[in-house]
């Protein structure tokens, strides 16, 4: 049932992009609600939406919020687009109760398995749903396909966030992960790494992400962590070390600004 009311909704978005696509239209700065984006690179345009890459990377918005003479550039038809738009919230509604109960599902079992598949760092006490790297040289870094362009990580630290579009905390730590890329970019790279399809993650339209996003639907990284449980964050210094690892929102072991701060200060060269 959760296969097939993906479907309905992933394929009611690219139908909508058959019929209006232009893929690869590049514009040096395009505005939307009131928002500039800068080296647009349009990868599709649905009866509804407009999907591209930027210069923060993936993102989509709305054809309604363009100004007049761009809604005619990309055929834009309010009465197809609100038909559009009413399908899809009655699909996505469906899926999103579905995903609800599953979701549930998953965290009673990871409760019940608790007890023997928790990890406790030696370290710091701390229970973390994954092996422990901390201190310890990380795994490599491993993606099947980047949906934004791949990031330079050259002597930089990295933030890998093992997440899905799925689950509630993964997308509630979106918006504090886009304040990491921004604030200490030129340190580290922060990268989103999901085991769903393609489909699945492109279709995420809010919150908006503004960091380095790839999926590995094997995944090949996330079972050499050993995550068991997500959002699941791993912090590796340059020298490829783990700094930081867990849940975000652990209480008394919370990651914030001013823990991303510390490490990249007591770990830089």
């Amino acid at each position: 049932m959760m296969k097939s009311l993906r479907f309905i909704v992933v394929a009611a978005i690219f139908l909508g992009m058959a019929l209006v696509g232009r893929a690869n239209e590049t514009f040096p700065v395009l505005k939307a609600g009131g928002v500039t984006y800068s080296n647009v690179t349009i990868f599709n345009v649905s009866a509804t939406d407009i999907y591209f890459t930027s210069d923060h990377g993936l993102g989509n918005f709305k054809l309604k919020d363009l100004d007049p003479a761009l809604q005619r550039h990309f055929h834009y038809d309010p009465k197809a687009a609100a038909a559009l738009e009413q399908k899809e919230a009655a699909a996505n509604h469906q899926y999103y109760l579905q995903a609800k109960a599953q979701s549930a599902a998953k965290v009673q079992a990871a409760a019940n398995s608790q007890s023997s598949a928790e990890t406790i760092e030696p370290q710091t006490g701390k229970q973390i749903w994954a092996k422990s790297f901390l201190n310890q040289k990380a795994p490599d870094l491993v993606v099947e396909k980047w949906l934004t362009p791949e990031p330079d990580c050259r002597g930089k630290f990295i933030l890998i966030d093992f997440w899905a579009t799925w689950c509630g905390p993964c997308r509630k730590a979106i918006p504090e992960l886009n304040r990491y890329h921004e604030e200490f970019g030129d340190k580290l790279v922060v990268i989103g790494i999901s085991d769903e399809t393609e489909a699945a993650v492109r279709a995420l339209e809010a919150p908006h992400i503004e960091y380095s996003v790839a999926i590995d639907t094997h995944a090949r990284m996330k079972n050499e962590v050993g995550v068991i449980g997500i959002p699941h964050v791993l912090i590796i210094d340059p020298h490829g070390i783990g700094r930081w690892e867990g849940f975000p929102f652990l209480q008394g072991y919370e990651l914030n600004d001013q823990v991303v701060s510390d490490i990249l200060a007591k770990y830089s060269d």
